[in-house]
């Protein structure tokens, strides 16, 4: 009989994993790979699934989706509601006092699918042992010999590529070796934790479990760790070593060349950097003086004897796969005319275009994609860039470094900015101001560290009050922030509690600090003095950041060890509201919103005061603060009307969605005012000549301006996809369109207050009276709406009546002008139309109608994701859907050739991984670290490209390799299986997770997208025995490597002839913290042996 405790758990356990709930369809599969096994309702004794899952209101609650699918979601048990419920207390100016609990049921905000910025990553640190060793299988012979304790794996270190090994320079820091009396240390040795592990991943998120903590309360900060660096670039690493050499002209020690890379550029220096040195003498001149040791050397500038450019020269023998794009240019330059030498001399770049790209590239420091340089400089500056600059890139070498993400397309470059100076400059003046302010809150020998920003990317916070946006008090909730602050109170507080402790503080000066004994509590708490008075004194609560009037005699010294903690109050800055930061509206709205609750935050500027959009996760949607509070500005009077039996003729329907809603344009106030402003913001825009009105940093709930139609539009950004790419909603047409970045533009600040104050002129309808509902519409229904109003000039509609809530009009929609009659009406004729019998489950996606004639035409327009669009780029229009039921489905390519298998290092030799699925040691699925950043610019394109074609039917087979569109994200798939109801069973090969999607979203894959190798790489944990694991193990296992960077290290591989079929053996290895190396088998060893001797 099975145990139903355990199968509630293992239930929890997945349905905690998923935010937006598991489909009953997909809940066994989630099940399975979980646990290995099914869910055994019938043992339980229930007939069905889903009556057991009716058994248990406690665990799991089912609803139904847009499709009419039953969705499992988990319920919010007290276990996980009293860990979300931080005890975190909120003061009053009035009341010091009690200890407020903030109910508020966090939800963590989903991370994207690939990392947010797409710049180059370097190598995580290597591992400075082996492990444990002969435990559950050990290692092989030949590559599993003990490595001496005295050395570490990094003096072997293998660059991750497919290279040799090679040594760490001398000169580069590396931390002290393990000792073998250090071993004790290295082991995880706390049978108890294991347990403890698996209820906390029973009862809170995943994500949360996963967030790193934070060393926010220690006495003496941390090492700072270097920022990630590019993978190592032959062309990058040349400019650089250019640059320092430039200003050592009298030589350069090479063993001084590390430090001095680390100090201008933040980035170790590549370890084959230096073995390529004596290669690259069109960069410098190498002198042995003492012996042929690397680290003897001298280093000079190259001499100007010959115009040799970067691009000519001999390449490294490092196989360096980012090196693809100096081969193919090299014969055409070396037999180039004098005409084309001329025009790759820097000198003929004209200063003024160098300065202008500058300002470009200034405005994205997450990089620019080098195709979009012509358009964006002519939009921007109104003259056309020359035509020789995409061919010789490297003529900007001195303003920005160019990386080649995409093998065989040397034109698909993206541009970064080189900011190091000011950065530095920055950097130092940041450090000024923070010395400045540690002088002026202490009046002590002591000093109080300054608040560290927590390093995950939605940290929780508490928002305390705001009197202004751009100073917003709040405090960081979680480890090392609340709960640091509560454990040092609670010692104040028994400290205080002793009468020889209290030392009074009888002649407070004002900045000072002390400890103040908060009034109708026994709460001792930290404070600064504000203002002296006679008998009184004003203080300010420097842990909850609030200002009070007190007596003299609540004061008393504050002891040296409360110095410890940085202060928790702090300040942030609300993006998209700086010119409205000070608006009584925005100021009401945000109190009533935020005011009091614990919300997340997105850290998008991490300076003294961050720039932050704030998350209130706490409703069924998320809902965007800054974005509610920028709605506060609008001017009610001006939105379109919408009043029960009211006609409007004039009536422009701008967008019929897949879902059955349309929006429409009624003649009204707002839309004529709106009409005039954005006359104005043409001719603004097309009057200046500036780099300012570029969008820089996209956030979601921005309101910005991009094309539709060839007209500058309101948009408001809805998602972004990476740095470069994102989804926008042009908010007065109802439509949804995915663009780059580099096609928004700021709105003028001149016509900001106006266009904010407008509101959205897009009215959201459905039909009344119709035999379904929206959500319900079948393809041809929905296809014969667009092609019947999409291209009528002249519309009327009469509201039937009006849901408030949604504020969605139920309307009668006419072609004419006879709206009196209802049986004239389009919903009439839909109704008596056969267009509502579909197969059962199979829908048009929800986001919004595909492509109809009443298409932009200017080149320069959206890219839509859901609407009528041309897509620029596309060899030929594509077969419209509207009215041409007869089109055959489309075949996927003929010979579609795969990308080549992805290359992996040799036995024995280490690589960064990414583990983006983990089910148990046996079965994970690993993603390599290095090139995760060309994934992400792999999906932008896709995104770009599948969002713009039409939704046409696609003959689906099994083992096909095609595009699949999965919540907003395109990705490369193989079809596992063809379902009857409609859905496909598909393999991500980038991810390695078995999804289930619907036949209308998926898209050939086009030959441009397969020249990545696919990314997931199937593998299983060495060092152990083979066995079935249990799901306590397989919760272990997955919350110490799933969603983490670790470094593995190549035991075995299975090799097949495709990539979904290859499998590797490989040792895992955590080497996130700084005084010791996590190796999971290790880990996963000493749980079974705990699990052994505990039966």
């Amino acid at each position: 009989m099975a145990d139903e405790e355990l199968v509630k758990k293992m239930v929890r356990a997945v349905l905690l994993s998923s935010r937006s709930g598991v489909s009953l369809s997909n809940l066994q599969v989630e099940y399975k790979d979980l646990t290995g096994e099914l869910i055994p309702y019938k043992q339980l004794g229930y007939a069905t699934l889903d009556a057991l899952l009716h058994s248990m209101p406690s665990v799991v609650k089912l609803d139904k989706g847009q499709s009419g699918e039953v969705v499992c979601h988990a319920t919010t048990g007290n276990e996980v509601t009293r860990i979300t419920k931080l005890a975190a207390r909120q003061h009053t100016a009035k009341r010091t006092g009690r200890p407020q609990v903030v109910n508020c049921q966090m939800r963590v905000k989903p991370a994207a699918p690939f990392v947010l910025n797409a710049r180059p990553r370097t190598s995580l640190r290597q591992p400075d042992h082996r492990g444990r060793l002969g435990r559950g299988g050990g290692h092989r012979g030949g590559h599993g010999d003990p490595v001496s304790r005295t050395g570490s794996m990094r003096d072997s270190q293998f660059d991750g590529k497919g290279g040799r090994p090679h040594s760490t320079p001398l000169n580069t820091p590396t931390r002290r070796p393990s000792l073998p009396s250090e071993r004790s240390d290295k082991r995880m040795t706390l049978p108890s934790r294991f347990q403890k592990e698996v209820h906390a991943h029973l009862s809170q998120n995943q994500q949360q479990s996963n967030a790193p903590s934070n060393l926010n309360e220690n006495t003496t900060p941390a090492k700072p760790k270097l920022p990630h660096s590019a993978p190592y670039s032959p062309k990058l690493v040349q400019s650089r070593i250019k640059e320092v050499l430039n200003k050592h002209s009298n030589g350069l020690w090479v063993s001084k060349l590390p430090p001095l890379y680390r100090e201008h550029y933040k980035q170790d220096l590549p370890n084959e950097a230096l073995k390529d040195l004596e290669h690259w003498t069109h960069i410098c001149s190498v002198e042995k003086p003492c012996s042929n040791k690397p680290q003897e050397m001298l280093l000079y500038p190259a001499k100007e004897t010959s115009q040799i450019t970067p691009q000519s020269a001999a390449t490294p023998p490092t196989p360096d796969k980012s090196q693809f794009h100096h081969n193919k240019p090299q014969t055409q330059r070396s037999s180039a005319t004098s005409k084309s030498s001329t025009l790759a001399s820097p000198r003929d770049l004209p200063p003024d275009v160098k300065q202008k790209l500058g300002e470009l590239l200034l405005k994205y420091s997450s990089g620019l994609w080098a195709h979009a340089l012509p358009k964006l400089y002519q939009d921007t500056y109104k003259c056309k860039l020359p035509e020789f600059v995409l061919d010789h890139l490297t003529l900007l070498s001195d303003i920005c470094t160019i990386d080649y993400p995409m093998p065989d397309n040397s034109k698909r470059a993206i541009l970064y900015a080189k900011v190091l100076e000011d950065e530095n400059r920055n950097q130092s003046g940041l450090a000024g101001s923070e010395t400045k302010e540690t002088v002026e809150r202490c009046l002590s020998s002591q000093t109080v560290p300054s608040l560290v920003i927590p390093r995950e990317e939605y940290p929780s916070v508490l928002v305390v009050e705001a009197s202004d946006t751009n100073s917003v008090i709040l405090r960081y909730i979680g480890e090392g922030y609340s709960k640091a602050q509560e454990k040092l109170e609670d010692e104040m507080r028994e400290f205080y509690g002793q009468d020889i402790n209290k030392v009074a503080l009888t002649s407070p000066l004002s900045g000072q600090l002390t400890a103040v004994h908060a009034e109708e509590e026994e709460e001792i708490l930290r404070a600064q003095v504000c203002e002296v008075m006679a008998d009184k004194v004003k203080v300010y609560y420097v842990d909850h950041g609030f200002s009070e009037v007190i007596s003299k005699s609540k004061l008393f010294e504050l002891h040296e060890k409360f110095y410890r903690l940085p202060f928790q109050a702090t300040k942030c800055k609300l993006a998209g509201l700086e010119s409205f930061s000070q608006e009584q509206a925005v100021l009401k709205r945000f109190e009533s919103m935020a005011t009091g609750k614990i919300l997340l935050a997105e850290i998008l500027e991490r300076k003294e005061v961050p720039l932050m959009v704030l998350y209130d996760t706490s409703q069924d949607d998320d809902i965007n603060i800054n974005a509610a509070c920028m709605k506060a500005l609008q001017d009610k009077s001006l939105e379109s009307p919408l009043k029960v039996n009211s006609a409007y003729m004039n009536v422009n329907v701008t967008s019929v969605c897949s879902d059955g809603t349309i929006y429409c344009q009624v003649p009204s106030r707002g839309l004529t005012k709106l009409n005039g402003i954005l006359e104005k913001t043409e001719n603004y825009l097309h009057s200046q000549v500036t780099s300012e009105l570029l969008v820089s940093r996209p956030f979601c709930g921005k309101n910005c301006l991009a094309r539709y139609k060839g007209k500058w539009s309101r948009v408001e950004i809805t998602n972004l996809h990476g740095s470069r790419v994102l989804d926008i909603l042009f908010v007065d047409v109802g439509i949804r369109a995915s663009v780059e970045v580099t096609e928004l533009r700021e709105i003028p600040p001149p016509l900001l207050r106006d266009l904010i104050s407008t509101p959205p002129q897009a009215l959201k309808c459905c039909l009344a009276d119709l035999p379904v509902s929206v959500g319900s519409w079948t393809p041809d229904a929905v296809h014969w709406l667009r092609d019947t109003v999409l291209h009528c000039s002249d519309c009327s509609l009469k509201i039937a009546k009006v849901d408030e809530s949604k504020r969605l009009a139920h309307v009668y929609l006419f072609t004419s002008k006879n709206f009196h009659d209802t049986s004239c009406s389009l919903n009439q004729q839909l109704a008596d139309l056969n267009l509502w019998n579909h197969q059962k489950d199979v829908f048009l996606s929800s986001r919004g109608p595909s492509k109809s004639l009443n298409a932009p035409t200017n080149p320069a327009t959206i890219h839509n994701t859901d609407v009528q669009d041309k897509a620029p780029h596309t060899a030929r229009r594509m077969l419209s859907l509207l009215g041409s039921q007869s089109a055959p489905p489309c075949s996927p390519p003929v010979q579609l050739a795969l990308p080549p298998l992805l290359e992996l290092p040799e036995i024995g030799q280490n690589m960064d991984v990414f583990v983006s699925v983990a089910c148990h040691p046996g079965h994970f699925v690993l993603q390599p670290w290095q090139d995760m950043y060309k994934l992400v610019d792999l999906m932008g394109e896709m995104i770009l490209h599948y969002n713009k074609m039409e939704e046409k039917p696609l003959k689906v087979e099994k083992n096909q390799v095609c595009a699949a569109k999965l919540e907003n994200n395109w990705y490369r798939v193989l079809v596992k299986g063809v379902l009857t109801n409609g859905l496909v069973s598909v393999f991500q090969l980038d991810y390695g997770k078995h999804e289930l999607v619907s036949c209308t979203q998926l898209r050939p894959l086009t030959q441009e997208f397969c020249q990545l190798p696919f990314q997931a790489i199937t593998a299983q944990l060495a060092g152990l025995k083979p066995r079935q694991w249990s799901e306590e193990a397989s919760i272990v296992f997955r919350n110490h490597v799933e969603k983490k960077p670790l470094v593995a290290q190549l035991d075995s591989v299975q090799e097949a002839s495709q990539s979904w079929d290859r499998k590797v053996v490989i040792y895992l290895v955590d080497t996130s913290q700084e005084e010791r190396d996590i190796w999971l088998h290790d880990i996963m060893a000493e749980f079974t042996d705990e699990m052994s001797n505990a039966a």
